[in-house]
């Protein structure tokens, strides 16, 4: 079945109103049943105060970020649902108890304004302001309110710079001045819903007053503008983002706000390294009689490239196994994470001599490996956390030019790994490709079939999976008897924008291959057979089970569905879904539609198929991928006689849950339904 504008009209169109009453009503409802059914389920009561416990944890990492000698952590356990910012030195978070200092405490905020505050972050003014722009979303959504707070007098600013409601991208120019990007009325936003005019702001003038910067247009995704306040290479920037992998850069004139482009690929990234200008390829880019390769990372002095100069040094190459997964900056050192096969490395570079000059990291070689700067403008320290399936996540502290690792922190171990191994296999995809795909099974578990398994992707917009460690899926699944797949399918960032091009707009089915090949493979390893296969996504990763369910509904025996994309004749106009064309394609389009109506899982979903039993979660306040894709199409599959639950939370926005005691239950009804459909 193909829907049209004028054709097939959707029946359950009404759902999309998200807080129409009746709507609401038909969610109460759904959710009514759900818990019902949910909660009754043996083992479910201990599986949720056992996950509460392991989220409210104290033991858990407290990560940190740096500004002016201090070291903040938002932290969220059983005494602050919603949250305490707080701070404390290097000294003391070396200790294994360290004395935190409230900055800010978001329950007691939140209960004195009457205001479902949800925390979304903060902008200090860099490198030594006391001021920062302090981000509140109600109910956990991306539209926030942004307000000036003053960490030395740990209170909101009376009469300070205050933002309303709306997804907005703000950041300091000096104490008094700031770059905004926000709904400024009528026409000032994308048809993607975010910002398209960003403007600087004086303190003590209206809004209105701001000056303009710079406009894109209304189909671009959005605008934003930065201050570089590196001492000595202070520069401020624009960026026009065209869709999600493309974009024009300017170098802005302070003093008279004119705009230089910054003469990159399109589809390139680049920013500015102190005198170094850095550009991350996203495609071969040929100048003269030198061609750079797609996934490579170049370097060039600022101040030459500006002029024309174009020799450029290469810090990264890949290889048809290697990808750049991650970039950090210090003081005089550029930290590289590789992935090779999915595994990570680390790569340092330091400017010497007028060159850059490499060296190979020896960091553990195990699992996943994360670096972040502690302070990019006055230290060569880094943080370093280390990470798999089956090891607790460990913090070190390194310096750039030494292999010497500071334990910090390090994960409490929340259930016992010893009886469980970690194998990595490759599946074959129908046109060739070898995907890759990672099990975590009991080291006794038999090959009979008969492992109830669960098989996790996501395949889109060049996010890699990498392991990780989780209380809540060691728990929940493995300690259940469960094996645990991670799928590192087309779309994704695994082997770099190659890995991801491959599956975009009309190769969308490549990345659905990918998965069910896996699947397949799982099978004829003898990991489990299909009464046994669930599988699960979320977002993008919602559309991916979503498209496995309705081209392969033999292969699963449940699928778990989380804040989905489903109806893909209507994406685009649906909250920021007209930023993700450059995705999946423009179903406005006849020849786009053509294939997209081919997965599309809300089109092809019949009443005569039988389907493995779905549990479909979402958020009310979800304002990225509407929660009308996962209600119509639970809506759908009722109507046509389908197994269906669905849970909607009234808050958490993307995430699904805003504390820990919404994330507990959502992930113990959720593990609860795999288990009852697999074991």
């Amino acid at each position: 079945m193909r829907e049209t504008h004028h054709d097939n009209p959707d029946p359950w169109l009404w759902l999309e109103d998200v807080d129409s009453d009746r709507a609401l009503a038909w969610v109460r409802e759904r959710n009514g049943e759900s818990e019902r059914e949910l909660t009754a389920l043996p083992g479910y009561t201990d599986l949720r105060a056992r996950l509460k416990t392991i989220l409210d944890s104290r033991d858990r990492i407290p990560y940190v970020g740096h500004h002016d000698g201090r070291f903040y952590n938002f932290w969220r356990d059983a005494d602050h649902e919603r949250g305490v910012w707080r701070r404390t030195t290097l000294a003391e978070y070396r200790k294994p108890l360290p004395a935190w200092e409230t900055v800010l405490d978001l329950d007691a905020l939140a209960r004195d304004e009457a205001e479902n505050w949800v925390w979304a972050g903060v902008a200090f003014l860099e490198p030594h302001g006391t001021r920062c722009l302090v981000s509140l979303s109600r109910g956990g959504g991306d539209a926030h309110v942004v307000r000036e707070f003053d960490v030395a007098a740990r209170a909101f600013v009376a009469g300070g710079f205050t933002l309303p409601e709306a997804k907005t991208s703000a950041g300091w120019i000096d104490e008094d001045l700031l770059f905004v990007a926000t709904d400024f009325g009528p026409d000032s936003m994308t048809t993607s819903g975010y910002p398209r005019i960003v403007k600087t702001w004086r303190r003590g003038t209206p809004l209105d007053d701001a000056t303009l910067v710079y406009e894109a247009q209304p189909d671009d995704l959005s605008v934003s503008a930065w201050h570089d306040p590196t001492p000595g290479y202070a520069r401020q920037f624009v960026q026009r983002q065209i869709d999600f992998y493309t974009s024009d850069l300017f170098l802005r004139d302070p003093a008279d706000g004119r705009l230089e482009r910054i003469d990159k690929p399109q589809d390139a990234n680049a920013f500015a390294l102190r005198d170094q200008l850095i550009v991350e390829l996203r495609s071969d880019w040929t100048l003269g009689a030198r061609t750079w390769p797609q996934g490579a990372l170049l370097a060039i002095g600022f101040d030459r490239f500006m002029e024309g100069s174009r020799d450029f040094e290469i810090l990264f190459e890949p290889s048809p196994t290697t990808s750049l997964d991650g970039i950090a900056a210090t003081r005089t050192a550029l930290f590289l994470t590789i992935l090779d096969n999915v595994k990570n490395r680390i790569v340092e570079w330091c400017r010497a001599d007028g060159r850059w000059q490499r060296r190979d990291v020896q960091a553990p070689a195990m699992g996943a490996l994360h670096v972040s700067g502690v302070d990019d403008y006055a230290s060569d320290q880094v943080f370093l956390t280390v990470t798999d399936f089956l090891t607790p996540s460990s913090l070190y502290l390194m310096e750039a030019g030494s292999d010497g690792l500071e334990p910090l922190k390090s994960m409490p171990a929340f259930f016992d790994a010893a009886p469980y191994a970690v194998s990595q296999f490759a599946a074959r995809s129908p046109d060739g490709t070898d995907v890759p795909y990672f099990v975590v099974m009991r080291k006794d578990a038999p090959l009979d079939g008969s492992n109830p398994t669960l098989l996790y992707g996501y395949g889109g917009f060049e996010v890699s999976l990498t392991p990780f460690y989780s209380g809540v899926t060691g728990t929940a699944w493995l300690d259940q008897g469960g094996a645990y797949v991670l799928a590192n399918i087309r779309g994704g960032g695994e082997f770099g924008p190659r890995w991801h091009q491959a599956a975009l707009k009309e190769n969308r089915q490549k990345a659905f291959d990918d998965f069910l090949a896996v699947a397949e493979d799982l099978v004829r390893r003898g990991v489990t057979r299909p009464r046994h296969l669930g599988i699960m996504g979320g977002s993008n990763g919602g559309l991916l089970v979503g498209a496995a369910l309705t081209q392969r509904p033999d292969l699963f025996g449940a699928v778990a569905c989380q804040v989905p994309l489903l109806d893909m004749r209507r994406y685009h106009e649906l909250l920021a879904g007209a930023s993700w064309i450059g995705e999946y394609g423009d179903p406005d389009e006849p020849d786009e539609w053509d294939y997209i109506a081919r997965y599309s899982p809300y089109q092809n979903v019949v009443a005569d198929k039988r389907y493995p039993p779905v549990l479909f979660t979402t958020s009310t306040r979800d304002d990225r991928v509407h929660p009308g894709h996962a209600r119509k199409m639970a809506a759908r599959m009722r109507e046509q006689g389908h197994a269906v639950l669905y849970w909607e939370n009234t808050e958490g926005g993307h995430a699904g849950a805003a504390n820990n005691e919404q994330t507990a239950t959502m992930w113990a009804m959720t593990y609860a339904f795999l288990l009852s459909q697999l074991k």
